[in-house]
């Protein structure tokens, strides 16, 4: 009996996780980011280990930017993409060292702060602050973004800081963010691999998780089809407001 209980509670948070990858999918692809910021805000409290929840967002997110990247990808503006990714995969590497050896609640707490301090930038400077696509403008949101992405499993931020002002057409910048996501989870996933964040939790919870990320997809499209470049980064905008405030409540 209590062998089925168990089994129970486990389909559960796999059932759970598959929900929150159906949300996330769907802020994605009407976004071009978001999935990770969205897991990551109640991921850590589902999996045993704050690594492996870092490990199974990294890998959802990867799922869902390729399925939404085989009808986009001729879209892509490699140039605006090859520098982003240069200091993304240095800094990822030492942030991901770093949490293998650091302190879960210290990293929970660090994640709250840096979601609040994203979301003021947009609220507060984002109108004031114009960001120009020059490569020294990608190498440090690449810094950023790699650290972001090596100790929360949300690199979404910077980098989309760069793309949403160096994309004029809005396929392009959702090409061009699943891109650097669909790359980025990659060179994450083996770093984290390295250290022992994959395991059968974040196995399973891909298996479970696949049907959600392609309805949620499909559904985000929907959306986006319909809406302007300018409402779109209305979109982004708030919606990290919002995540900020999901984080530290």
């Amino acid at each position: 009996m209590a062998f089925l209980l168990l089994c129970f509670m486990e389909f559960l948070i796999f059932f759970y996780i598959s929900i929150l990858a159906c949300v996330g999918s769907f802020i994605q692809r009407v976004c071009g980011f978001g999935f990770g910021i969205f897991i990551m805000t109640i991921l850590p409290f589902l999996s045993p280990s704050y690594p492996e929840a870092t490990a199974l967002s990294g890998l959802l997110s990867c799922c869902q930017s390729a399925f939404v990247l085989i009808k986009m990808y001729k879209y892509i503006n490699w140039k605006h993409l090859i520098l982003i990714l240069i200091t993304f995969s240095i800094f990822s590497f030492f942030a991901v060292q770093y949490v293998a050896q650091a302190a879960e609640t210290n990293l929970k707490f660090l994640l709250g702060i840096v979601l609040i301090l994203m979301s003021l930038y947009f609220l507060i400077f984002s109108k004031k602050i114009k960001i120009k696509p020059t490569k020294t403008i990608q190498l440090s949101l690449g810094a950023v973004s790699g650290t972001m992405g090596g100790l929360f499993g949300m690199h979404g931020p910077p980098a989309v800081i760069y793309f949403i002002e160096a994309e004029n057409d809005k396929n392009c910048y959702i090409a061009i963010c699943q891109a650097y996501f669909v790359i980025t989870n990659i060179i994450m996933t083996c770093f984290r691999a390295k250290n022992g964040f994959l395991t059968s939790f974040v196995g399973i919870g891909i298996v479970f998780s696949i049907v959600g990320i392609v309805i949620g997809s499909l559904l985000g499209q929907k959306v986006f089809d319909k809406i302007s470049p300018e409402k779109l980064k209305k979109i982004v905008y708030f919606y990290l407001i919002f995540a900020g405030i999901m984080a530290m409540i």
